[in-house]
């Protein structure tokens, strides 16, 4: 099978690549990037007035599979990623069971294959259960695939045992993710704490629950040398310790999500579950923060913590709702929109952070890039479609966002997964 993608702009952040360039695929691989290929091909791709980008890897996502499907599934979750672009995920391992051995981190690996259309990356939990007593099995899940373990959804809160566990990280090969949480601190918060909460009668989760754990996470990082990757940033602070970590030459990475760097606590108009996230909205002062980390470089990867959750269990006061919001359909225009339109970012910029940089955080060679040999991974982008995002039109399982109705420019047109045309806005699946 060849395909061939015509008169497209092609972004590589790898090659610096940018510009008007043709693109050869041979089955699951990159072969020619040409200002000119006339060869005749299976299937013709017309990208004109389109950005050709490598595919977007969702450094943090949940895929609620196995033990809550009803939220969503590896088949659903897999044609969100596509829509939205994405075909690379990691799934954080807080599904019920818990992925905590290499049994389980196997069987999604092999499920993944058969059901979903983009690729899963299952992360595995550093303690068993994710109960915070005993380390999991990581030398086994690393031996599975599993590039990192995360206790994402909260934090292991004895610092000894999670010492030990970063140890066996850096033993395996596989890195960290941290979920910053002091669970202690939270105190039955639901939003950011500040004048907000009081307005409607919340309780409020304050900078320091995320900033403690960050800064201890950093420094347990720096004794053990553990690669150690920030999820879901959220406070301008923790954008300071992550400048400070880089600037000692720590391997420390960070990742930040559109609803942080595009929506504070102002923008909450009342008590809707549709607003309640961990880590939650915070300030103004905080947004442009994180926004300035992104510019300068602090702030690595753009992520979504894709969070699906059935309509009843969000639909209520958010003192009552669960955490998380969806975001693998919403994520490129939503960047696309707050950052490259306004001239903030590069559109290199954004294929740097929601491609080239989280498959060099993964080590994936093969992706990241739209060069000779690379993994035909590819997201085809179409920079002037102006629309408002409708929570009813997504392939998710999960409708709870607070971006419902807001308005957007930049829409994902085609999709292609290991050379495969995976997602294309006019044809169904």
């Amino acid at each position: 099978m060849t395909i061939l993608i015509r008169g497209g702009h092609v972004i590589d952040p790898l090659t610096k690549r940018d510009g008007r360039f043709d693109v050869w695929i041979e089955e699951d691989k990159i072969k020619r990037v040409a200002d000119h290929i006339s060869e005749p091909a299976d299937h013709v791709i017309d990208a004109e007035g389109c950005y050709v980008m490598p595919g977007f890897i969702d450094l943090h996502v949940h895929f609620r599979d196995p033990g809550l499907e009803y939220k969503e599934t590896l088949e659903s979750g897999g044609k969100a990623a596509v829509k939205g672009g994405v075909t690379t995920v990691c799934a954080m391992p807080n599904t019920r069971p818990v992925i905590d051995t290499a049994e389980k981190v196997a069987s999604v690996h092999e499920r993944q294959r058969k059901e979903s259309l983009t690729n899963v990356i299952q992360l595995g939990a550093v303690t068993k259960g994710q109960q915070g007593e005993v380390l999991a099995d990581i030398e086994g899940m690393a031996l599975e695939g599993c590039l990192a373990v995360s206790e994402d959804g909260k934090s292991v809160m004895n610092a000894s045992l999670y010492r030990k566990g970063m140890e066996e990280a850096v033993r395996c090969g596989i890195q960290v993710f941290a979920h910053c949480e002091d669970i202690t601190m939270v105190e039955g918060g639901v939003m950011n704490a500040d004048g907000n909460a009081k307005r409607l009668g919340l309780k409020g989760i304050a900078n320091s629950v995320e900033d403690v754990i960050t800064a201890r996470d950093i420094l347990l990082a720096k004794e053990t040398g553990v690669k150690l990757h920030l999820c879901h940033c959220s406070t301008a602070d923790s954008v300071k310790m992550v400048k400070l970590a880089k600037e000692e030459g720590l391997s420390v990475t960070a990742e930040v999500c559109p609803h942080h760097f595009i929506l504070s606590s102002d923008d909450i108009p009342e008590d809707d579950g549709n607003y309640k996230m961990n880590p939650p909205l915070r300030s103004k002062k905080d947004v442009e923060a994180l926004r300035a980390g992104l510019k300068e470089g602090i702030i690595d990867v753009i992520a979504t913590d894709h969070a699906p959750h059935a309509e009843e269990e969000k639909n209520k006061s958010m003192s009552e709702a669960a955490f998380g919001i969806v975001g693998l359909e919403t994520s490129a225009a939503l960047t696309y929109t707050a950052f490259v339109k306004p001239g903030i970012l590069t559109i290199m910029d954004m294929a740097e952070k929601m491609s080239t940089n989280p498959a060099e955080i993964l080590g994936l060679h093969d992706k990241g890039s739209i060069s000779e040999g690379k993994t035909a991974d590819i997201v085809i982008f179409d920079p002037d479609k102006e629309y408002r995002i409708d929570k009813n039109t997504f392939v998710s399982k999960g409708r709870n966002t607070p971006f419902h109705n807001y308005p957007v420019t930049g829409e994902v047109a085609c999709t292609l997964v290991s050379g495969r045309l995976v997602y294309d806005r006019d044809n169904t699946y």
